[in-house]
């Protein structure tokens, strides 16, 4: 009976992360138990060999802030200038977020893996993308459980240099998303599924 109730639970936290992007600061978490929670999440995340190539930093205040300043900055080189209003308000409710997660891959560590396995030196790269997406949908679940919304971003490459910069990235790590987190102040419209049967096919 407990392990069904489990399921239950683990499946409506699965139900529950969405794609938010109404977000606030004010959230009754501190940033410690933000820490603690995210750390033992990635923590337990499997990976292909065990090789542990995914890395993140957990940004907030000032540092959640420059991320998204930076962004806005970057962009406005590149998109019209006509067009440029509807791409500062996206961005300016990234930044109204509380913190976010930046996610990367370390290609040392993807580098290594593949020498010492030149059998399958091909699929180290994607076997690091899939543990990667592994973080990302734990980490976006772990948020939801904890009543925050979050949205996942994709300004890379255009970003990497500046952020290397401003958190001291190492060369080898790879940019992969961007993760705003925080108060959810309004609830996604539904989102249309397939029927499951065409995702999911049973053989007997």
């Amino acid at each position: 009976m407990q392990g069904v109730v489990y399921m239950e639970s683990l499946i409506k936290a699965y139900a529950a992360r969405r794609t938010n992007y109404t977000l606030g600061k004010n959230i009754s978490l501190s940033q410690e138990e933000i820490i603690e929670k995210v750390q033992a999440v990635v923590k337990e995340i499997p990976s292909a060999f065990n090789m542990q190539s995914g890395r993140i930093i957990l940004a907030f205040g000032a540092k959640h802030d420059a991320i998204w300043q930076i962004t806005k900055e970057t962009l406005r080189k590149v998109v019209p200038a006509e067009a440029f209003a509807k791409t500062e308000a996206k961005i300016d409710s990234f930044a109204a977020a509380y913190g976010t997660v930046l996610y990367y891959d370390d290609t040392a560590v993807v580098k290594a893996m593949q020498e010492q396995n030149p059998l399958y030196a091909a699929n180290f790269p994607i076997w690091a993308q899939q543990g990667n997406g592994m973080i990302q949908f734990a980490l976006w679940t772990l948020f939801a459980d904890l009543g925050l919304g979050a949205n996942l971003q994709h300004y890379n490459p255009l970003i990497d240099e500046a952020l290397q910069k401003e958190f001291s990235v190492p060369d080898t790590w790879q940019l992969i998303g961007q993760m705003p987190f925080g108060q959810p102040q309004a609830y996604p419209d539904p989102v249309k599924k397939l029927p499951i049967e065409e995702r999911v096919k049973i053989y007997q």
